[in-house]
């Protein structure tokens, strides 16, 4: 899957899902800085699911009305460490093929899914 990766996603787990065989870009290193609204239209014009830890991504899908059927997946999980993060993400990915077209929400429990 092509993934953009927010600036607040951990390396960790952006080189975990590379080494899955995942294509991901990730803000922190293309493009430091960029405000959120750029990185939505980044997501959508490179055909890529936003990866994030930011709750304003759903704002501006549901809110603010930005385009985002590129699909935004945010997570709210737990985890004391990169590796443990980098982990739970790799198995939330690996669990759905379905993240484009909706605001997704990885709990430690659960996934919610919603049509954008």
């Amino acid at each position: 899957m092509r993934f953009l990766a927010n600036e607040n996603f951990p390396g960790d787990a952006v080189e975990a899902l590379r080494n899955r065989g995942h294509d991901v870009i990730w803000i922190r290193t293309d493009a430091p800085g960029i405000t959120d609204p750029e990185v939505l239209n980044r997501a959508q014009s490179d055909e890529r699911i936003l990866l994030t830890f930011d709750k304003d991504f759903g704002e501006l899908a549901f809110r603010s009305h930005l385009p985002a059927t590129c699909g935004i997946i945010l997570f709210r999980i737990k985890a004391p460490s990169g590796t443990v993060v980098a982990q739970k993400v790799a198995i939330a990915i690996a669990f759905r093929s379905d993240w484009i077209g909706h605001f997704s929400v990885v709990e430690d429990e659960r996934i919610r899914m919603r049509i954008l």
